[in-house]
């Protein structure tokens, strides 16, 4: 084994901080080394987009090379930029712990909306080299415009702070690494679960040669088996697409240590310019995830849906549906009417069980101090943007009690005010073992609306349980349709009329739905 062993890296800012990270590493397990920096293709070819550069491993093929002549012993690289399949001379010794893998949306300060999705206004001009972004990214706002942007991180950011952009997308893991300032600009942190990340985003890969047993052995030391887990299901899923990583294909894996359960989500389309398809899947073996995840989205075929709410028609749910040929129905079985209120009780914390509750709430302009804002799921989060204001909590489950207890251990002794619907549920309220710690405040009402004629498709999508009542008050249900509830309150209401069979979303979200929707009609 050479001593000092040689690093070899491109040179751009950030990977010559990947390649100090593992040096740093190799150091405290007692490995001295260099670093050598080797120009790569996609370092080189700076005025093509990447879909255009050819073949596959653009900013990997050169540093490989040298390892495999010896010029160098180790590779460091990010691991989303490694082809699926390697050459028998090399292997991946050891994975780094996962890094955010979030999405950074960097938007120009005059080009914020709030009330639109992701706070950039309409029409906006987005840089980004990668399909896969692309594709997510016209789905959830179809209205900008997509402008290939290539260079490092901080030539990218350049080129939005010179006005050449009105937003950028950006890994998180790249500008945190790099510690670059960006209180010049709005930042949208994109939700892994919701704007899907590449496969293995975050993660560093350091690749030696096969045949040094010796140095395979040292670095186990440096090595995170957690992380290998989760990065050889979102790879294999790459690999089984046979896909590159310009190919518009998003995967993020979880370990929940509580359920000891594996999930995957997944999105994948056939080109930038195209709607994705997006499906969830889960196992305790996350052997059989990536054939899963394969299988739900090759299977997935269009049908007609009826969800039990109104559907914008540029929301992300109609959007990828009907861009895939679904048949899209959105109609919501119940109104809303608001419940005038008086004075505002004074509590530390204000809680937010739906996006109506948000609405009627701030709709009669209440007076506030400094109190913080809870909410149930992003989507009631997301509304509450639109006046301005930011969630300090956010429910990450469907099931409302578990956000309950959760949100109650974070509050600990304060008081907490619940806007909410005329017999609510209180589902969340009752995870308080302090009653007197709970304010309930009825901002609206729901009322069931004349239905008309039962809408016929294959599958059917609950968004709550006051819209379940409400179909079973006029409709029967084929019990051989496919059926999707929205959390655990719409399923719960879905048994108490003796429905059984079905299925729920990962998430309270469209992206949740659009899963649910695509997996059910694989089957």
């Amino acid at each position: 084994m050479r001593n000092p062993l040689i690093i070899g890296t491109r040179g751009s800012d950030l990977a010559l901080w990947q390649a100090r990270h593992v040096q740093s590493m190799l150091e405290a397990i007692g490995l001295s080394s260099e670093i050598k920096i080797i120009k790569t293709q996609g370092d080189e070819i700076q005025h093509l987009s990447f879909d255009k550069l050819e073949g596959k491993g653009f900013f990997t093929k050169e540093i490989e090379e040298a390892l495999m002549r010896s010029e160098t012993d180790i590779a460091v690289h990010s691991h989303k930029d490694l082809p699926t399949e390697s050459v028998s001379e090399l292997i991946i010794a050891a994975v780094s712990e996962r890094e955010d893998p979030s999405e950074l949306l960097l938007i120009l300060k005059n080009k914020v909306d709030p009330k639109k999705k992701f706070q950039l206004k309409k029409n906006a001009l987005v840089g980004t080299g990668s399909n896969r972004r692309k594709a997510q990214m016209l789905a959830f706002r179809p209205d900008v415009e997509i402008k290939d942007l290539r260079g490092n991180v901080p030539t990218r950011i350049g080129k939005l702070r010179d006005g050449q952009y009105d937003a950028i997308l950006i890994a998180a893991a790249g500008v945190e690494r790099l510690a670059i300032n960006l209180d010049e600009f709005h930042v949208e942190k994109l939700d892994p679960k919701e704007f899907i990340p590449a496969p293995a985003q975050g993660v560093l890969a350091i690749q030696v040669r096969t045949a040094d047993t010796e140095l395979r052995a040292k670095l186990k030391q440096i090595h995170s088996s957690q992380s290998e887990v989760l990065t050889r299901i979102e790879r294999e899923i790459l690999h089984l697409f046979k896909g590159g990583c310009q190919m518009p294909i998003g995967v993020f894996s979880e370990y929940d240590e509580d359920t000891e359960m594996y999930t995957v989500r997944a999105s994948r389309a056939e080109s930038g310019i195209q709607m994705p398809v997006s499906v969830y899947a889960e196992s305790k073996d996350a052997s059989v995830l990536p054939s899963r995840v394969i299988e739900k989205i090759l299977q997935a075929k269009p049908c007609r849906v009826f969800i039990s709410r109104e559907v914008n028609d540029d929301s992300y749910l109609r959007n990828v549906l009907e861009g895939n040929s679904y048949k899209l129905e959105g109609r919501s079985l119940i109104e809303t009417n608001p419940v005038p209120y008086a004075n505002i009780p004074d509590t530390g914390w204000i809680f937010f069980s739906s996006k109506q509750a948000v609405k009627y709430f701030f709709n009669q302009e209440p007076v506030l101090s400094s109190q913080k804002f809870a909410c149930v799921g992003k989507a009631t989060s997301e509304m509450l943007r639109r006046y301005n204001k930011r969630a300090d909590f956010i429910g990450s489950s469907t099931d409302t009690k578990m956000i309950g207890k959760q949100f109650a251990a974070k509050v600990g002794s304060e008081k907490v005010l619940f806007p909410q619907a005329k017999g609510s549920m209180r589902s969340v309220q009752q995870q308080f073992v302090k009653p007197d710690q709970v304010v309930d405040l009825v901002v609206y009402e729901t009322i069931k609306k004349n239905s008309g004629q039962a809408p016929q498709a294959d599958i059917y999508v609950f968004t709550s349980p006051s819209n379940v009542d409400a179909w079973f008050e006029v409709y029967k249900m084929d019990k051989t349709k496919h059926i999707i509830a929205m959390g655990d309150a719409t399923a719960n209401a879905l048994r108490q009329h003796n429905v059984i069979m079905m299925s729920k979303t990962d998430s309270f979200d469209e992206a949740g739905l659009a899963r649910a929707i695509f997996s059910a009609s694989s089957r």
